[in-house]
């Protein structure tokens, strides 16, 4: 494994924010284990130092120390997991202006809310794809205490070629060995995987390049994801070994025999259309009129997402992410993307789209053996909602409770 970065180095007297995660049980809920489409309908769920104890059918719960938190009525699952989200953007303002104007105190603050806007919609994982540098702060402020926030998964800066794709917020390189030292700074600094940008309009790199950069981040043990948004351009980066594509797009049956081959999963991030497309709601945001129509034919039409949909179809492992910051995507919008999924065909129903933010985003992350069900053994990362999100997704609107290693997250209900 790399160096850690240099702030683990640093001597921790206490946590600014010290949650304490006693012995508890959640009991009388709907569990949704996230083990296939297992239910415990009147369950429990014991938690001991930060890990699930165990879980079962309450009459099984017999004598226990544990503090009892009453939860009937309620729906109890693993807490859900974003697997695109940019938390320096804040959904509001001008991508690029933002990302060249604000300065990195706000761009801290701006990470500080969306944290917490995250939480409270019963997000307790973010992999962060990137936003200039401010992903590396966050995740310092977390896993030292500084702040409360989600588990973190950060790219720190994406690595582009010189000039491409949102060249305003990423890292630029040209050449096989500054795309080798751009990897090898976000790993200093404590990047957990390495994002690229493989196309824009047309498709990014040089054969050199790409080869290096994913050479180069698989030699330092990590993950490499790919932005891809169409089928020439999934096609090349899967061909040369990227480990996962962002939003997806037009595919050839050729293209998804090869995702199917490499088990290469896709990230969709829905969100944007969906949200840009409800007019009310994106005036709002000084999103312009002729936007605004282009979204709601796209959403109407499907045709976008033909290609995402077959993939899908023939078995390509699909992921929950909603690209939150973008334009009109707040990082508490969580039902619209998984509403979409079920919509389209791309997941059979409720419960298989909650796994995608659950289990299956688990298994992509490289993190089934710690989170993403509700098993003994595991880290204790767990919701309560107000409501059954099996019959309506939109009671991921009441999130009441939020735990992650255990700790009840301040901020939340």
């Amino acid at each position: 494994m790399p160096e850690a970065p240099a702030w683990r180095f640093e001597k921790i007297i206490k946590p600014m924010f010290d949650t304490a995660a006693p012995h508890r049980a959640l009991v009388g809920g709907r569990l949704l284990t996230c083990r296939g489409d297992e239910i415990i309908e009147n369950g429990f769920i014991e938690i001991e130092n930060g890990r699930i104890k165990a879980v079962g059918d309450a009459a099984e719960l017999g004598e226990s120390s544990a503090e009892i938190i009453d939860c009937r009525g309620k729906t109890i699952m693993p807490g859900l997991m974003n697997s695109h989200a940019h938390l320096a953007w804040d959904g509001v303002h001008d991508l690029a202006r933002q990302s060249l104007d604000d300065p990195p105190e706000i761009s801290a603050y701006k990470c500080a809310g969306n944290m917490l806007k995250s939480l409270r919609a019963g997000i307790t994982l973010v992999r962060d794809l990137g936003m200039n540098q401010s992903n590396f702060f966050a995740k310092q402020a977390v896993e030292q205490g500084i702040f409360p926030g989600p588990r973190l998964l950060i790219t720190g800066e994406a690595i582009i070629q010189t000039g491409g794709h949102t060249f305003w917020c990423c890292r630029e390189a040209s050449g096989a060995d500054e795309m080798r030292r751009a990897v090898r700074d976000q790993v200093k600094r404590g990047a957990d995987l390495i994002k690229i940008m493989g196309s824009h309009d047309t498709v990014e790199f040089t054969d050199d390049e790409l080869r290096a950069v994913i050479d180069e981040t698989h030699r330092m043990g990590l993950t490499i994801t790919a932005h891809a948004t169409f089928d020439a351009v999934i096609q090349r980066v899967a061909a040369f070994g990227v480990d996962v594509i962002e939003h997806g797009g037009a595919m050839s049956d050729e293209t998804i025999q090869l995702l199917l081959d490499a088990g290469i999963p896709i990230v969709t991030t829905f969100a944007p259309l969906v949200m840009q497309a409800q007019a009310e709601i994106a005036r709002g945001y000084d999103i312009p009129e002729w936007k605004i129509a282009e979204r709601q034919t796209a959403v109407k039409s499907r045709e976008r997402f033909d290609g995402i949909l077959r993939a899908a179809q023939a078995g390509v492992v699909i992921a929950f992410g909603t690209d939150a910051g973008s334009p009109v995507v707040g990082h508490d919008v969580v039902a619209p993307e998984l509403k979409f999924m079920v919509e389209l065909g791309i997941k059979r129903d409720n419960y298989d789209a909650l796994r995608s933010a659950t289990s299956t985003a688990a298994a992509v992350n490289n993190l089934a053996d710690k989170l993403g069900s509700l098993e003994a053994g595991k880290e204790a990362d767990i919701i309560v909602i107000d409501g059954d999100p099996l019959a309506d997704l939109d009671a991921l609107e009441r999130v009441e409770q939020v735990f992650i290693a255990g700790r009840r997250m301040i901020g939340v209900g």
